[in-house]
């Protein structure tokens, strides 16, 4: 009796162990990515409270590889500078959406992708560079595959009204003083021809770093020279099509006379440099 009862037992503890692996197993492939006993779909916002800026930002993260997004409560503000390559200055609107805290980093990268192309591969909160906005479209869909999210590129118009803190009059992504930008970027001046690891400068406004310097970020508006000349108010999602794409913020390789956070710079989409990553975001 006691041998059949053990039998039973063994039998039904392996049954248990195949039914889990196979679980397991299946929620790997389809992708279902945990975190603490809750699902990546299910993430909520929560206040945080930056104790090195004593800013309290709205924001949310994403477990799989601790993606941190901000959110920008959206409204209207003056887009371009006519000072530069930015104009017409237009009236520009914008929903809520949420935007990356930081640029995407080296180890984000790697974690989704497998292998690092960055050519300052010196550690893991390093931006990724050496990407091509066809890169970077890859990235996003495979991101997105498994977490069921829906990550992006953030448009132009979103970007720069991010980087002016919410639409501000600022100059830089975080001051309108040329004598503080040093505070707040990496640029020619101060890089020593490299990147650096994201969020050692201080933030603009928002709690968002490096919307200046460090590295261009693609985003997902195609380029036209004349497109500020009849860009629609609300929500402008660049010109249908184009031969490039537009990048913002600027790199560690430019001098503070062109850091403005209007300036635009364009690559076709295949283009990649050690000075060009990205940062994402999402839609509420």
């Amino acid at each position: 009796m006691m041998k059949k009862l053990l039998t039973s037992v063994i039998a039904t503890l392996f049954i248990f162990i195949l039914t889990t692996k196979m679980v397991v197993a299946s929620e790997i492939k389809t992708g279902t990515i945990e975190s603490k006993g809750e699902k990546v779909t299910n993430i909520k916002d929560k206040i945080v409270h930056d104790e090195n800026t004593e800013l309290v930002t709205e924001s949310l993260t994403d477990p799989l590889i601790n993606m941190e997004l901000v959110f920008v409560k959206g409204g209207c503000f003056e887009m371009g500078n006519n000072e530069i390559d930015a104009k017409p200055v237009h009236e520009v609107c914008v929903n809520d959406f949420y935007i990356g805290k930081f640029e995407v980093t080296q180890e984000q990268w790697t974690k989704i992708m497998g292998k690092n192309p960055s050519d300052f591969n010196k550690g893991d909160n390093y931006p990724v560079e050496q990407v091509s906005w066809r890169d970077v479209q890859k990235f996003i869909k495979k991101l997105n595959q498994n977490t069921s999210l829906k990550y992006r590129l953030p448009t132009e118009a979103e970007w720069e009204y991010a980087a002016r803190s919410g639409g501000k009059n600022e100059r830089y992504g975080g001051t309108d003083e040329k004598d503080m930008i040093g505070n707040y970027a990496w640029h020619s001046g101060n890089s020593r021809e490299q990147t650096h690891p994201v969020g050692q400068k201080k933030p603009n406004g928002l709690g968002i770093y490096d919307m200046s310097g460090n590295v261009w970020e693609w985003c997902s508006d195609y380029y036209n020279y004349d497109y500020y000349e009849k860009s629609p108010r609300d929500n402008p999602q660049g010109p249908g099509r184009g031969p490039a794409r537009v990048l913002r913020g600027c790199s560690w390789a430019d001098s503070t006379r062109v850091l403005h956070v209007s300036k635009r710079r364009y690559y076709p989409p295949t283009y990649k440099y050690n000075n060009l990553g990205f940062r994402l975001a999402m839609s509420p």
